[in-house]
């Protein structure tokens, strides 16, 4: 159920190697007292060189039995303290392994603060200073969460429609994270991939947008025995997936650039339920999977630069996955007509649509992060910046989150912003 579920290790099955677990042992995980909770206390934690010393140890360790090193993977809580030592490993990787892809993955929880508003300010102040320096040390930067919004102004938490989740369970929110993570990482991670972490980035942060935005599809919603086409004909405007990077609006609109992967689909699920006929639709008439997402995308998506993967293997949802799927969705997660009569078996497995993507959305979550933390009076927080964050550092991290924000303006947004900043 998860209710015994305290901590991600609790439900860990797979063996780690000594050398890949770095303890910190300055600060107690939830504690009272002690707790890693702002930008400046994981920072000074980095700068510590028995730390580095450590740290790049158990690196080389790694790096040294590579053949071939695409690059890194950070994923990192922006809420708290981790934001800052984060920023600080991003920043090692990037000096020591220039050239290599970094990509990282900004993590909040659904719920947090419990109604302290020091910790809710300590959270924006955090995570205002986590995506400027993140993103400025990776090769691209995605924030991932089931938030509704990274502001101080809460929202309700994303919603799937066959799936019902505890939000207050970390063990819920950070399986659906985590499955949409496999899919999205898939084009670099396969052996018989082309493309590169790096070349993922550059094909998705051109024109200085660092910051992608998640969306996700858990599971896609194909019925059982239909065809691809026809389950996307079902979807003419929009696709059926949910914003997974916390912009505080959840309208699909253009894009500049998006990587889309489907897996769990069958290659022959392109042909039509009825041989022999005519196509009725264009996308009846494409002669593969991959061909049938790509025509649907550049019909939705007329302007953007897309690529897409389709993989026949689906997002497996054995235990420890928890057990949270709609009773309409078969063992291997497609949709049933009706719902059956009696409860069915536990859900092994589901196919899952998810995209990074390159958007104008990624506006509305960095100026309205860099509005919300321009609000506050800074001089109430002094505890915040007692932790070692110079104020000057602060105001320049906010401008980099400002500048960054106006990657992603279109011209009525562009004309808003300007006046804004002309009233400051």
């Amino acid at each position: 159920s998860g209710g015994s579920v305290q901590a991600w290790s609790d439900y860990l099955s797979v063996r780690l190697h000594p050398k890949s677990v770095y303890v910190i042992r300055q600060y107690m995980h939830d504690g009272d007292c002690g707790c890693l909770e702002a930008f400046g206390q994981g920072e000074s934690l980095l700068q510590d060189p028995s730390c580095i010393e450590e740290l790049e140890d158990r690196l080389h360790f790694y790096v040294e039995e590579c053949d071939y090193l695409q690059g890194f993977q950070v994923l990192c809580d922006l809420h708290n303290g981790f934001s800052g030592v984060g920023a600080k490993v991003t920043e090692l990787l990037c000096d020591e392994y220039s050239g290599k892809g970094i990509l990282t993955w900004g993590l909040t929880p659904v719920t947090s603060n419990g109604g302290d508003s020091q910790k809710n300010v300590y959270r924006v102040m955090n995570t205002a200073l986590g995506i400027a320096r993140l993103s400025s040390h990776s090769s691209l930067f995605c924030p991932l969460s089931l938030r509704g919004a990274l502001g101080l102004k809460p929202q309700p938490p994303v919603t799937f429609p066959y799936i019902n989740y505890d939000a207050s369970l970390n063990y819920h929110s950070s399986a659906i994270l985590a499955a949409a993570l496999d899919a999205l990482t898939a084009p670099y991670r396969l052996s018989s991939s082309q493309g590169s972490m790096m070349h993922l980035a550059e094909t998705l942060t051109f024109g200085g947008r660092k910051v992608v935005a998640a969306w996700a599809s858990l599971p896609f919603p194909a019925l059982r025995g239909s065809s691809l086409p026809d389950t996307l004909r079902a979807y003419p405007q929009a696709l059926p997936w949910k914003l997974l990077s916390p912009c505080g609006e959840r309208k699909v609109g253009c894009c500049f650039a998006q990587s889309v992967v489907l897996r769990g689909i069958r290659k022959e699920s392109h042909v039509s339920s009825c041989p022999g006929e005519p196509p009725t639709a264009p996308l009846h008439a494409c002669e593969s999977t991959e061909q049938t997402l790509q025509r649907y995308l550049h019909t939705l998506f007329p302007g953007a630069f897309s690529t897409s993967h389709v993989l026949e293997q689906p997002c497996h949802t054995l235990p420890p996955y928890p057990q949270f799927f709609s009773p309409l969705l078969t063992r291997q997660g497609f949709l049933l007509d009706k719902p059956p009569r009696y409860s069915s078996t536990a859900v092994e497995s589901v196919p899952v649509l998810a995209a990074l993507q390159s958007s104008p959305l990624l506006h509305t979550l960095l100026y309205g992060l860099y509005k919300d933390v321009q609000k506050l009076n800074t001089r109430r927080w002094a505890s915040f910046f007692s932790a070692g964050v110079e104020q000057d550092d602060f105001q320049e991290a906010l401008e980099e989150l400002r500048t960054l924000s106006q990657c992603y303006e279109m011209g009525f947004e562009a004309d808003e912003s300007e006046d804004e900043a002309d009233s400051d």
